[in-house]
């Protein structure tokens, strides 16, 4: 229990230092959202002020903050400047897909990559093995957004397998139908996610069962004879375990921020695509409401990752 609320002391602490660091960022930008209104010669500098006093931006960087602080704590992230609706609303509707697509990739890269790097790892030096290692240096060192591209015009446009963009053929859809629908659209990111992620764990993962297979518990258990499966389900695997949820927990960040470039090329209505939209308009109550929720979901998962990670080795504490 001491535990927990030392982590959910880190989890506010965090929050307050990014969010800090979020707001002052953001505000130090160049140009603002009202740039374009100051320029125009039909607006007022009264209307300006007035849009300005209505939003709190005409008060000291230091009261808007705390000002700001104070909103979060009872989730109000105040109002869009672009779309006048409150931004948790906002947010609410399009944080159900990103997760969705962040949450089923990240399975897949984890999986995928436990069965090839071990598979590699038993196998040292074949062909297989070499087949795996090449296709890992080809997926970290492949940009996503050119994956994304490639994956578009291939089997989207030249060979019109699968749906171009959105998330979605026709909203009138119900049922089965449409998450069927739905699920075929989520084909082509989900993959392109996928196969950037696995190539960095999966020669992790490789290299880590190479050097259990070198320790004297694994020959001692191949002179009992036992055979392989038992080997690889009581020996191998319980001592992958807290590695993959340390890495789980430290995959997260990059996963999230991955979906600004995926959603905006895909079309598709998640929390990247908003975020990079209300980025181009300056839309400063979206964009630190975005990143104090990213924020918020990252440390969640670290600190679900280290309470997993104790559970299955206590010594960790």
């Amino acid at each position: 229990m001491r535990i927990f609320f030392n982590k959910l002391l880190y989890l506010f602490a965090m929050l307050f230092i990014i969010s800090f660091i979020s707001f002052l960022a953001v505000h130090l930008a160049p140009n603002s959202f009202f740039a374009s209104g100051e320029l125009n010669p039909n607006i007022t500098e009264e209307s300006i002020a007035h849009l300005k006093e209505i939003y709190n931006l005409d008060k000291p960087l230091y009261v808007q903050f705390f000002s700001w602080i104070g909103n979060i704590m009872v989730l109000d992230f105040g109002i869009s400047f672009t779309s006048g609706e409150m931004v948790k609303d906002e947010i609410l509707q399009r944080v159900p897909i990103t997760l969705a697509i962040n949450l089923i990739s990240m399975f897949f890269v984890f999986v995928i990559s436990l069965v090839l790097g071990i598979t590699a790892a038993l196998k040292n030096r074949s062909r297989f093995d070499q087949f795996i290692k090449q296709l890992s240096i080809l997926s970290f060192s492949m940009p996503s957004f050119y994956l994304a591209l490639i994956g578009i015009y291939l089997l989207a446009i030249t060979f019109p397998i699968l749906p171009l963009t959105g998330i979605s053929s026709d909203d009138s859809l119900e049922g089965f139908v449409k998450y069927k629908d739905i699920a075929w659209h989520l084909v082509l990111p989900i993959f392109v996610i996928v196969f950037g992620g696995i190539g960095t764990l999966t020669l992790y993962i490789r290299s880590l069962t190479l050097e259990i297979l070198k320790s004297d518990y694994i020959f001692f258990a191949k002179a009992r004879g036992l055979s392989r499966y038992t080997i690889l389900r009581f020996y191998i695997l319980p001592n992958l375990y807290p590695t993959i949820v340390t890495l789980l927990g430290l995959s997260l960040p990059g996963i999230l921020g991955g979906s600004v470039i995926l959603e905006t090329i895909f079309s598709i209505n998640g929390m990247g695509l908003l975020f990079f939209q209300s980025a181009m308009s300056h839309d400063y109550p979206v964009i630190m409401g975005i990143l104090v929720i990213g924020a918020f979901l990252t440390l969640l998962g670290n600190i679900i990752a280290d309470l997993v990670l104790l559970k299955l080795n206590p010594n960790s504490r």
